[in-house]
């Protein structure tokens, strides 16, 4: 019998990592049965966080409405579930890379965006699910460094099989490799192109449009 596998995947990660490509109206649960096909792949935990419009970006309120269509079509399959952290916005000084000769200031003030809670929330998971004999294979979709610990855990002190997945192409990274994941690889734009939601997906009552800007 194939393995029963849990994915826990670093949502803003995986959206960086599909930044300049096609590929963000993305169907989770056909990309890892592609990506995992030996494997009976269960559940797939997604963590993010609610994107919030900043003041002066004209683009604001279409990116929280590409979020909110994207969260409601990965909602309609039942294999997936979706994880919230925080999205903080605030504004602070930051010293310039090249800052101007004086006496012009080597600061500037700028708005910092951070998400928060989002890699607790998917550790906690990964350990929880893992207590409770949830599955026999943990796939991580990350190349966090922070997530290095949780997977030492679960690996070395539970003795659970832990996969590693790069959604960023490049390398992996080496604080994760240390803890020497079961297997290791990255995600293709192959597996991305074929694992596309069609044009318009229906979620209950609703029918979701891919946004035009993906």
């Amino acid at each position: 019998m194939p393995p029963i596998t849990n994915v826990y995947i670093d949502g803003f990660n995986l959206y960086y990592g599909l930044k300049g490509t096609p590929y963000k109206w993305l169907d989770l649960a056909a990309l890892f049965d592609r990506v995992l096909p030996r494997n009976d792949v269960q559940r797939i935990r997604y963590f993010t966080a609610r994107i919030k419009p900043q003041s002066g970006d004209p683009d604001g309120p279409a990116s929280v409405a590409r979020q909110q269509t994207y969260l409601a079509a990965l909602a309609s399959n039942s294999r997936v579930s979706i994880h919230y952290g925080q999205f903080l916005a605030s504004k602070t000084y930051a010293r310039l890379v090249s800052p101007p000769p004086p006496p012009a200031p080597p600061t500037a003030r700028v708005h910092k965006m951070e998400e928060k809670g989002s890699d607790v929330n998917l550790a906690t998971w990964m350990l929880v699910d893992a207590f409770e004999n949830d599955c026999d294979v943990s796939v991580l979709v990350t190349n966090d460094s922070d997530l290095a610990f949780p997977m030492q855990v679960l690996s070395q002190r539970l003795g659970r099989t832990v996969g590693l997945i790069n959604p960023r192409g490049g390398g992996h990274s080496q604080s994760l490799l240390r803890e020497q994941p079961a297997f290791k690889r990255s995600l293709h734009h192959a597996d991305l192109a074929a694992s596309q939601f069609p044009a318009v997906v229906t979620a209950g009552a609703r029918r979701l449009h891919r946004p035009q800007a993906w």
